[in-house]
């Protein structure tokens, strides 16, 4: 009988990790439990395993706290006042960071864009401000116009007013604040020429306006926490960007040299399974939720680390376009044959062909890791560890 299933997702579960933890034994170990368990699978060549960013950082010890974020703010803007520009809206992801910012300032002028923040946050809604005449290329909004305009709104999901939340935060830290809104990172220059830019995929951009604007000290979350405090973790490429929230006090940072750690484990594997299985690592999904519009994209990066095999984008022929338009006069088994002939002999590269038209151009490592993501979730499943298969088969194999 002809194969039937194609790619198969499988959270597998692990134990709880802890700082010092090998993880190149522990994810090798799981998988093959699982594997031999009853509910288990046959190890293939490219499979794929991979782990969330979060136990890999667990593993790693790389914990910073807002004492040491405060250290770093000090020392590289001054603290004195100090815009903090684009923020996400979360308190996971940077209302700790902010703690540390605030406690290392006399003063923040904490600038919010506007309707969302980068992710899809919303503080307020596109009808909304389209009612009230805003332009938000334009208009830079202080707190007391932008609450006579649209009130004490609440986020839909956490029911926080993050204008408020942030604005008492910074108050409890013992730093003034002032709050603007704005969508061009130079308005921050009329309040203060020293700035860290919270933005994150847009941050090479928002750093080349605010200095050639003027700005005297300029630095990024990629930038803050980029090198260790005493014995504090870092991160040489991400700093606080990517780091979630720990404890009250402390954020687990975004991990670092993480390409020993999956070369390791595909080695170990090959080792014991004579298998060559590809593994990564993996943080947030890049895909954007069509209710709440938020873009889940919020790490830095969806891999920071995976092994060769995972390098490119797919290439792929849309079968769809195949039965409906080269072979639209075949049904049956001519159609299945004459489609796995074209399959066969597809070229190594169909940018641009028809054929292709439709299928997902993005790299191997955001599309897998969004799978991941979804699989594993961020809750309670306990299944750090993702195994796939038939990710790379195709209508040809059986």
């Amino acid at each position: 009988m002809s194969r039937m299933v194609g790619t198969v997702s499988r959270g597998i579960r692990a134990p709880i990790i802890r700082n010092g933890d090998d993880l190149v034994d522990i994810v090798t170990t799981s998988v093959l439990d699982a594997a031999a368990s009853e509910d288990g699978f046959a190890i293939r060549d490219r499979d794929v395993v991979a782990m969330t960013e979060a136990i890999v950082a667990r593993a790693q010890g790389n914990y910073a706290s807002v004492d040491d974020i405060a250290a770093d703010v000090r020392e590289k803007l001054g603290g004195e006042t100090v815009g903090v520009i684009f923020p996400i809206l979360s308190r996971n992801r940077f209302a700790i960071c902010l703690r540390g910012i605030a406690k290392g300032a006399k003063k923040i002028v904490l600038m919010l864009s506007y309707p969302s923040d980068e992710v899809g946050n919303h503080l307020i809604s596109i009808d909304a401000m389209d009612e009230q005449g805003v332009d938000p290329y334009r208009d830079v909004l202080s707190q007391e116009k932008y609450r006579a305009l649209f009130g004490y709104q609440k986020h839909p999901f956490t029911g926080v007013d993050y204008v408020e939340y942030y604005e008492t935060l910074i108050r409890e830290c013992g730093a003034d604040v002032e709050i603007i809104f704005a969508n061009d990172p130079r308005a921050v220059l009329n309040y203060t020429k020293n700035v860290i830019n919270c933005d994150i995929h847009t941050r090479a951009r928002t750093k080349r306006l605010l200095k050639a604007a003027g700005a005297e000290r300029v630095f990024g979350l990629d930038e803050i926490m980029n090198a260790p405090i005493g014995d504090s973790g870092y991160n040489e490429n991400y700093g606080l960007l990517g780091s979630n929230k720990a404890t009250e006090d402390q954020v687990k940072l975004f991990p670092r040299e993480c390409q020993p750690l999956v070369d390791a484990i595909a080695a170990r594997l090959y080792e014991k399974t004579g298998k060559r299985v590809e593994v990564m690592v993996y943080g947030d999904g890049a895909f954007k939720d069509p209710v709440g519009k938020i873009w889940e994209l919020a790490d830095p990066v969806v891999s920071p680390a995976y092994t060769k095999g995972l390098e490119g984008t797919p290439n792929e022929l849309k079968l769809k376009y195949l039965a409906d338009n080269d072979f639209a006069d075949l049904s049956g088994d001519a159609l299945k044959e004459a489609i796995k002939g074209e399959i066969t002999k597809k070229d190594d590269n169909l940018v641009g062909k028809m054929a292709s038209e439709g299928t997902t151009p993005r790299r191997l490592t955001d599309l897998i890791g969004s799978l991941c993501d979804l699989t594993s979730g961020s809750g309670d499943k306990g299944t750090p560890i993702v195994y796939i298969q038939g990710y790379f088969d195709n209508y040809t194999n059986e």
